[in-house]
């Protein structure tokens, strides 16, 4: 779900004239950009946004100095190339609660409004809508895991998608670990989202899983327990920062 969101640039309170006006709804969209594709490089936003390399990195280095993204080198899922690792920029959490606070508000309202109009049913409904797109784009890598690496490549995506994910033994089975959640917030008045995406991990994992907690309902964790499952210790590194974090938000 896409929604407007303001400008995280601090700078606004200086006058000036049209040109500062456009460097900040430039410096906003490339933000933007970076939060609804996920990690992305120069390049990538330059042709993503039609700008130059040159102004798209002039905004980047703007966003470097506030502390709104961050740099980092591409992490790639299974074998890599030759040439050193691209360098791609990510938004850091105050970069992410700019546009966060400004999302909630709008979703929930949006939510409410469906609530309204259609009952539970059709939030429900529009919970697996939004994570419809989600599976789509992780079906192919869980298809390809070996079974006994599916949390793990589970994991592996979510973290792309910036939900920090690790898995940890569980008894017969292992538990996963998203230490962020984006739509925390909103989750907490309309608990369908964090249904429809437990109903997503049985589909691609192929087996009953159990959500055991949730951020949006106070816990520290969302934890869901997966039985059979091979856990791995800690975090685990994204699916291809370029390529897989490209999150439904």
């Amino acid at each position: 779900m896409k929604t407007p969101a303001p400008t995280p640039s601090r700078g606004t309170g200086l006058p000036g004239g049209s040109s500062q006006a456009r460097d900040e709804s430039t410096r906003d969209r490339v933000a933007r950009s970076i939060l609804t594709n996920g990690p992305s490089s120069a390049a990538a936003l330059a042709e993503r946004l039609e700008l130059t390399p040159a102004a798209v990195r002039r905004h980047l280095d703007h966003l470097l100095a506030e502390g709104l993204v961050e740099s980092r080198e591409e992490r790639v899922y299974g074998p890599r190339g030759r040439g050193r690792p691209a360098k791609v920029f990510v938004l850091t959490d105050s970069g992410r609660h700019a546009f966060h606070q400004a999302y909630d508000d709008l979703a929930t309202t949006a939510l409410r409004f469906i609530a309204e109009a259609g009952g539970d049913q059709a939030v429900a409904e529009f919970a697996r809508r939004r994570v419809a797109e989600v599976e789509e784009r992780y079906r192919d890598l869980l298809d390809a895991a070996p079974e006994a690496e599916k949390a793990q490549v589970l994991a592996q995506a979510l973290s792309g998608d910036g939900y920090a994910a690790s898995t940890q033994q569980a008894g017969a089975g292992a538990q996963l670990c998203q230490h962020h959640c984006p739509v925390a917030h909103v989750a907490e008045q309309f608990p369908q989202l964090c249904e429809a995406e437990t109903e997503v991990f049985s589909r691609l994992l192929g087996k009953h899983v159990q959500r055991l907690a949730t951020i949006a309902h106070g816990d520290g964790v969302c934890t869901t327990h997966i039985p059979g499952a091979s856990p791995v210790n800690g975090p685990v590194s994204p699916v291809s920062d370029g390529e897989s974090a490209r999150t439904a938000r």
